[in-house]
């Protein structure tokens, strides 16, 4: 396993202050589905970062590989749903958690 940075990005600015009922129901069946994630132990953390520059949810994912963290991704009801959410993955080289350390094939100490 190793350690991936999600960044899902809404699809506007002030998503998380005007969201529509059905942007509110997606955002609830992603809520629920990113913590299935972590009750499994699939997710170390995850949380919407109310960034200056525009809010993003963020999600530290452990994976066996990109096509694995690409699945976790595509399973998202956010990413399943018609509202335009971007997500970008960017692998970890080394993810350290009270549970362990997660290393990305290579990386050498």
């Amino acid at each position: 396993m190793m350690g991936f940075v999600f960044r899902l990005i809404p699809p506007r600015p002030d998503f998380m202050s005007r969201m529509s009922d059905d942007e509110r129901a997606t955002m609830t069946s992603h809520f629920a589905y990113w913590g299935e994630l972590l009750a499994q132990g699939r997710v170390a953390a995850v949380g919407p970062v109310n960034d200056p520059a525009g809010p993003y949810g963020i999600g530290i994912v452990l994976a066996v590989d990109v096509a694995d963290a690409e699945a976790v991704r595509d399973a998202d009801p956010a990413m399943q749903s018609r509202h335009g959410f971007v997500t970008e993955i960017a692998p970890m080289v080394r993810l350290v958690t009270p549970a362990g350390s997660f290393d990305a094939p290579g990386f050498s100490r």
